[in-house]
């Protein structure tokens, strides 16, 4: 799939925390036919490790998922930018979000700081469409439609896909990540899971989205009901798996990051497990 500002994305990408990506990995995520790397983990302002994950692949684009509005100063992101895209021009995409607000000392609204970021990185040259913002509820998505090439959201459902959709009209990219467990064992696959979602059911941010997507208060409450779970972790077979993933697109949405939870020795074959299925080779 090729957006028409964004360039070959790929229908699928990868979502990997940003340090744990060697060279070789890159390469077998870019044969495999997997479009995107999605690099988590709040990186640093100087993005110096861009660099290091486009290098090895010829066409593989590189996003960021997200850089934090609150710990990356907008200038500095933008030095970065520009310095990426000087030497690998179109293959960079900035993604950037708000974060928890229980981790921030100086918490101000997340709307008028993602707003004057915004702001920030237009003055310093920073292309609407070469940005996106990790957008969850209805304002924060009309502000990615107006003000970037559009949404990246993270842990949430082909229904929300769908209200994003709507909200951002038919020419924004929606790119929802979404976590995968390569296991037909309904309890294994929840208890990863319920391990890798620990830390978001503790904030706000997501359990209000999950709230407003119609889960219950017990839902999500610690550690999570099986529906909750089962509604943001794809598990069984790698049929069922893609068969889940897919529904983000019949939803709306133009690219799916794919987040595999597994160790990082066993990342590469369970992507080339899920690439047959996803239709990628």
């Amino acid at each position: 799939m090729t957006h028409p500002t964004l360039g070959p994305f790929g229908v699928f990408g990868v979502f990997e925390q940003w340090k744990q990506l060697s060279a070789g990995q890159l390469g077998d995520i870019e044969a495999l036919g997997y479009g995107a790397i999605w690099a988590g983990g709040s990186p640093p302002a100087e993005l110096d490790w861009v660099e290091s994950l486009l290098e090895p692949t010829e066409k593989l684009q590189v996003a960021t998922g997200i850089v934090n509005i609150w710990s990356s100063p907008a200038g500095q992101v933008a030095e970065s930018f520009h310095r990426i895209e000087a030497a690998y021009p179109g293959r960079f995409l900035l993604g950037i979000g708000a974060g928890h607000p229980e981790l921030i000392a100086e918490y101000k609204k997340p709307y008028a700081a993602l707003t004057e970021y915004l702001d920030k990185l237009g003055e310093y040259g920073v292309p609407k469409d070469r940005r996106v913002v990790a957008a969850l509820g209805p304002q924060v998505l009309k502000l990615a439609a107006r003000r970037s090439a559009g949404a990246h959201p993270y842990l949430t459902t082909p229904e929300h896909t769908a209200q994003a959709r709507a909200l951002l009209g038919p020419d924004a990219f929606i790119a929802p990540e979404h976590k995968v467990v390569l296991t037909t064992a309904a309890e294994q696959a929840r208890a990863v899971g319920r391990k890798h979602l620990d830390i978001y059911l503790k904030g706000t941010n997501y359990v209000n989205n999950w709230k407003r997507l119609g889960f219950t208060d017990t839902d999500v409450a610690a550690p999570g009901s099986d529906a909750l779970i089962d509604a943001l972790i794809a598990y069984g077979s790698t049929d069922a798996v893609a068969a889940r993933l897919k529904e983000h697109l019949a939803a709306g949405a133009n690219h799916v990051p794919v987040q595999v939870l597994t160790e990082p020795d066993k990342l590469i074959p369970a992507l080339a497990e899920l690439a047959g299925p996803l239709g990628l080779n």
